[in-house]
């Protein structure tokens, strides 16, 4: 416990008997219960983890591999039957710090934010430790992520070490979050609908400790860049329409319907004028110009009015 504050650990695990009860072992004395989701390993997993002598450890078992998400949303709704007050996140490959953990959830048990995410990119050394295509990869996902969700002030989208408070999980709909890798980005997504407040804390990069990553990244990145792009429009459909409106969605709007006539029409006028040998008229350059400089404008007033908007929820 923390003040008075039931904690939970969800330790989503496949193919992982080797690291598994190092990590089990790791995980502080605080914490009151340990959810351990084996997502149908080929290995001794479930085993291994069932073999620890903890008594705040508990086995879960999916029947088939549905994915890290799906894992973490097993874990998620045993805390919710359990009315667990806080439910953290750590993989079961001994990557992420357990001395962070405390950081995590007593900020959640405070009521300072309802989401807590540890951010490795916060020290100099993640350049160093961390793999460099998995380094420039997160950049990117990161970025992505930030206009997708609308947490402008949070990086490192791709980390799954958090903790959650219980009326926030009771407020998402977890059977809609996205149940594989690309899972801590769509929870970004879910949560500033409903306006939590999150924020990111330091933490230590771990790397060759023995885990190996299954992600491969030009599968990854494009399904997860899919994935926010939906997941963009879902947000300023819910949150600014339905549930409430702003004028940035008209900004949005007039920002990609110009930017996309603009760089259709000039990329039209450049094949023409390449294969055809066609002129480009002053008045077809200067509409050409005229849209894709309103499009930049529009899309950045909208980009900033979202700033605005979720400026307090950290």
């Amino acid at each position: 416990m923390i003040d008075g504050k039931r904690v939970a650990v969800v330790v989503p695990a496949h193919d992982e008997e080797e690291l598994i009860g190092r990590t089990l072992a790791s995980i502080p004395a605080f914490v009151d219960r340990i959810y351990v989701v084996d997502d149908r390993s080929q290995d001794a997993t479930a085993a291994r983890a069932a073999e620890s002598q903890d008594p705040r450890v508990e086995v879960l078992a999916h029947d088939r591999n549905r994915g890290v998400g799906a894992a973490i949303v097993t874990g998620y709704k045993r805390a919710l039957d359990e009315k667990v007050d806080v439910t953290a996140v750590m993989a079961a490959d001994g990557q992420m710090d357990p001395g962070d953990l405390e950081t995590l959830a007593a900020a959640v048990v405070r009521g300072e934010v309802d989401y807590a995410k540890a951010n490795r990119l916060f020290t100099g050394q993640a350049w160093e430790l961390m793999p460099r295509h998995r380094y420039l990869g997160n950049a990117v996902l990161s970025m992505l992520t930030k206009i997708a969700s609308g947490y402008w002030h949070v990086a490192d989208s791709q980390s799954g070490f958090t903790a959650v408070s219980r009326p926030m999980l009771q407020q998402l709909d977890l059977d809609r979050i996205y149940p594989r890798y690309g899972f801590p980005n769509d929870m970004l997504v879910h949560l500033n609908v409903w306006n939590a407040r999150v924020r990111d804390f330091p933490s230590r990069p771990i790397y060759n400790v023995g885990e190996r990553s299954g992600i491969k990244l030009w599968k990854v990145i494009p399904s997860i860049a899919w994935l926010l792009f939906k997941g963009f429009f879902w947000r300023l459909r819910e949150k600014y329409v339905i549930r409430d409106f702003h004028p940035l969605v008209f900004f949005y709007a007039l920002g990609i319907v110009m930017s996309t006539l603009g760089l259709a029409l000039g990329a039209w006028v450049a094949i023409e004028r390449i294969f055809l040998g066609g002129d480009i008229t002053a008045g077809t350059a200067t509409l050409v110009a005229l849209l894709l400089i309103s499009g930049t404008q529009f899309t950045l007033f909208a980009m900033w009015f979202d700033m605005e908007s979720n400026k307090d929820l950290r």
